[in-house]
């Protein structure tokens, strides 16, 4: 059998990472109601408890460390949701997981002229 395909630098969303993320995903899919996403701007550690969220997805969350909240299971689809209330570039995230900065990433990953 080969080797599924591989997307350099990302982790792969398999079920194993798919069951472990589901509490963080649920969170974060919770903010397309309005009154979520006010009440995770009023305090987004006891939102984040409503959801059982391990310190470790509470950490990623509250630092947004997108590439730690993919790595533990985070579907990039659902935790989009927080962008919601803490507006970044889907470019950015991506620059973020790869560990490079924005400018480099559209440059080198994106070929836009910078």
């Amino acid at each position: 059998m080969s080797e599924p395909d591989r997307i350099p630098d990302t982790p792969i969303l398999d079920r194993q990472r798919q069951l472990r993320g589901y509490r963080m995903n649920k969170m974060a899919m919770g903010l397309g109601d309005p009154v979520n996403r006010e009440a995770f701007k009023a305090d987004e550690p006891a939102y984040l408890d409503r959801f059982g969220l391990s310190d470790e997805e509470k950490t990623a969350v509250l630092t947004r460390n997108w590439k730690e909240m993919i790595r533990l299971g985070g579907n990039l689809f659902f935790i989009l949701k927080i962008t919601a209330v803490d507006p970044v570039r889907i470019t950015e995230i991506g620059a973020h997981q790869v560990d490079m900065d924005h400018e480099s990433f559209l440059r080198d990953r994106l070929g836009k002229k910078v």
